[in-house]
């Protein structure tokens, strides 16, 4: 029997969109891959043309997923010293925007065949579920594995009710990845491993353009200390809902912002710059701080959960209130980036972060279980520590779920794209997927 392992990795974003969650799954599939001793397919959403032109920057839209696929395979071969070997698959997806993000339709586990389906990688597994009516990820796949990115919790508090609305989603989000998935570890992000440059420009942040993604946070401090920070020059770099918002906040301040279309991070104009002020937290791990540490500049974050990976490395300066943020920006200014280590640029290496998934993953199914986990189950009672039990409390928790996706009028109510539970018509014909009247016809011949 052949010891060969296949990753299915699927996720919630795809290039050009400039998201997380369309690179980091990228570069996870191209590095897994890379030995050639697993079969890597990453699984990401085709959205019909309307949804294209709504989601994808500078007028990038595509006529099949055969183009779309060449454009994805080609952008990360740019940038890796390896051909990766991994494959790429589409499932159907609707833009919402409302939640300014790409919804799964229909049932996405279709999209491996059963007679490979062994590791599934659930990229955002809250925001893959959140809908989900379909086979069970744990029925069809050996090992589901969660990877965490983004902080749901910090978007909607900003919201109005959003204090509510963030301790239902709490629940909810910790109810559908663990009836879905085996594991959940935190998002392990990519590095771009440029090195130290000759830095010419000061300071610069780069993220999706939207409140919430810290420009909110940067734009406030900046205008409260206007008068510590003069000379400071800000370049502002995204794409997104809130660009104009932004463009004109920044205009108000009379410091020196100025605000650019959203770039790739490994765009050589970055190397001119020496310091990356990242106020966000609403990342999980931020990639942009990753990248920007791996490229040698200072980054000045915050105190935050999600930059508790980046303290261990000397560039990274951290501020616990706001004067602490202007000291740090004025000191960053005036002094030079420590050089980094052997060792700093392994930790900020694609190698090393995939290693850390495997490790964190738990591939192996004859791992014992985490002392975490075991000291966990040892707080339940006796009776609540039996598989059986728990077996039976989950498999209660996956019905009522699918008893909920599997309605419209609470799919509509909780967010989803109204008549997302199966593909339409032009999402059907652009993947060469059956009709909607055949799929629902096989699915009933099915069960």
């Amino acid at each position: 029997m052949s010891t060969r392992r296949h990753f299915a990795i699927f996720t919630t974003a795809s290039l050009p969109w400039m998201t997380g969650t369309a690179i980091n799954p990228l570069f996870r599939a191209a590095y897994l891959a890379k030995d050639g001793d697993k079969d890597v397919t990453l699984v990401i959403p085709w959205l019909c043309l309307r949804d294209q032109e709504l989601v994808y920057p500078n007028n990038i839209v595509f006529d099949s997923p055969l183009e779309h696929e060449s454009y994805v395979h080609h952008w990360i071969e740019e940038r890796i010293d390896f051909r990766p070997s991994f494959s790429i698959k589409f499932y159907p997806g609707k833009f919402s925007k409302e939640m300014r993000s790409i919804l799964p339709v229909g049932d996405i586990t279709e999209c491996i065949p059963d007679e490979v389906a062994d590791i599934a990688v659930l990229e955002e597994p809250e925001h893959l579920n959140w809908y989900h009516h379909g086979r069970r990820w744990k029925n069809k796949f050996r090992r589901v594995i969660g990877i965490v990115h983004t902080n749901y919790l910090a978007y909607v508090r900003r919201e109005k009710n959003g204090q509510v609305i963030a301790c239902f989603l709490k629940y909810a989000n910790t109810w559908v990845t663990r009836i879905y998935c085996h594991k959940i570890v935190r998002c392990h992000p990519r590095s771009a491993q440029n090195g130290e440059k000759a830095f010419t420009k000061g300071a610069y942040y780069i993220g999706k353009m939207v409140w919430s993604k810290g420009y909110r946070e940067l734009l406030d401090l900046l205008s409260k200390y206007q008068s510590k920070l003069v000379g400071l020059e800000v370049d502002l770099y995204g794409s997104g809902e809130d660009s104009d918002e932004v463009c004109e906040s920044a205009k108000r301040l009379s410091l020196s912002i100025n605000v650019h279309p959203g770039r790739d991070h490994a765009d050589p104009l970055f190397h001119e710059y020496k310091v990356f002020i990242n106020p966000s937290t609403t990342d999980v791990v931020c990639t942009t701080t990753a990248e920007a540490l791996a490229m040698g500049k200072i980054v000045i974050c915050a105190n935050h959960s999600s930059n508790e990976f980046f303290k261990q490395f000397p560039n990274c300066r951290i501020y616990d209130n706001e004067d602490e943020f202007v000291q740090l920006t004025l000191n960053a200014l005036s002094e030079q980036p420590a050089p980094l280590t052997d060792a700093q640029r392994y930790e900020l290496s694609w190698e090393a972060a995939t290693q850390r998934f495997i490790e964190a993953a738990d591939i192996n199914p004859h791992v014992p279980e985490s002392r975490t986990h075991q000291s966990s189950r040892a707080l339940l009672p006796a009776f609540l520590r039996t598989r059986k039990l728990k077996q039976n409390l989950e498999d209660a928790s996956v019905y009522l779920h699918q008893a909920l996706s599997g309605l419209e009028v609470t799919r509509c109510a909780f967010g989803a794209v109204p008549k997302t539970l199966q593909p339409d018509e032009d999402l059907c014909k652009d993947l060469g997927l059956a009709p909607p009247v055949n799929r629902k016809r096989l699915k009933f011949k099915m069960t």
